[in-house]
C-alpha cells in the first residue's frame, strides 16, 4: 500500500531565538542538524525507506531533507523542491520576537495571528528587510504579502494533488520534508480534522509522522515512528 512520511525540519536559529520566521531563509540550529540526522536514522533502522523526496525551496527544510536521507542512505532518490510547501508566509510578523511581539499588541492578538484558521498576520509592507522580491528562487512567482492557515493549505492541497499523489500511485515511499504549517495543511486533509481543531495542532521538528493509505489513498493509520 501507499506510504508518506511527513518531517517537519529541525530546529532552525530562528525557532532557538522565538522569532515568526515564515518565508524567510533561517538555517538549522547544531541542534537541528541533530535532529534531521535522527529522523534519518529511525528511517533506516526501521526499514522504512523512501524512493521519492518533495520539500520546499527554504533552506532549513532542503538540509533537513539532505541530512536524514544521508543518515538514511538514500541521498541517492529522486528529489523535487517547490515553493507551495513553504512554511506559512508571517507577513509583517516577519522576524519579530514573539514574546515581545504579545508584549506590544496582546496575547490575545497574537494568539488569532497565530492561531486562528483565516484571519492574516498585517501585510509585509514592499521595500521592508524581509521583501523577497529580489529574491531568484522566486522569480515569477507572486509572493505572498502575509497568509493565513487558510491560505497556506489553498497552495499546499492542489500541488500534493497534482504532484505528490501520482508519485503515491505509482507506488513511491514519498517523504516530505516541509514547515509546521505546511505539514499542517497535508495533515487536516488526510485527518479530515475539522478548521477549529487544525489550529490545536502542533508538529514538531525531526519527528516523522507516517501515514500509511489505502489504494485511494485514504489515510488507514497515522503515527509517529518513534512510537513504532
Amino acid at each position: 500500500m501507499p506510504r508518506l512520511i511527513l518531517v517537519r525540519h529541525g530546529q532552525s536559529q530562528w525557532n532557538l531565538e522565538n522569532r515568526f520566521t515564515g518565508w524567510w531563509d533561517v538555517d538549522l540550529t547544531e541542534k537541528g542538524e541533530a535532529e534531521a540526522r535522527a529522523a534519518g536514522e529511525l528511517l533506516l533502522a526501521k526499514a522504512m525507506l523512501p524512493t521519492m523526496a518533495f520539500t520546499s525551496l527554504q533552506t532549513r527544510a532542503i538540509r533537513t531533507l539532505h541530512f536524514a536521507l544521508e543518515a538514511a542512505g538514500r541521498l541517492w532518490v529522486p528529489e523535487i523542491k517547490d515553493w507551495r510547501l513553504n512554511e506559512r508566509h508571517y507577513g509583517g510578523l516577519t522576524g519579530l520576537d514573539k514574546a515581545e511581539t504579545a508584549a506590544r499588541h496582546g496575547d490575545d492578538q497574537v494568539k488569532i495571528w497565530r492561531r486562528s484558521f483565516d484571519i492574516p498576520p498585517p501585510v509585509l509592507e514592499d521595500g521592508s528587510a524581509f521583501d523577497l522580491k529580489a529574491d531568484p528562487r522566486y522569480a515569477g512567482i507572486a509572493i505572498p504579502s502575509t497568509e493565513s492557515l487558510k491560505d497556506t493549505i489553498a497552495r499546499v492541497l492542489p500541488y500534493y494533488e497534482s504532484a505528490i499523489v501520482p508519485q503515491l500511485k505509482a507506488s513511491h515511499v514519498v517523504l516530505v520534508s516541509a514547515h509546521g504549517i505546511s505539514l499542517r495543511a497535508l495533515v487536516k486533509h488526510l485527518s479530515g480534522i475539522s478548521d477549529h481543531d487544525i489550529t490545536g495542532l502542533e508538529i514538531p521538528t525531526g519527528q516523522p509522522i507516517v501515514y500509511e493509505l489505502d489504494e485511494a489513498l485514504a489515510a488507514t493509520e497515522r503515527y509517529y515512528l518513534a512510537e513504532r
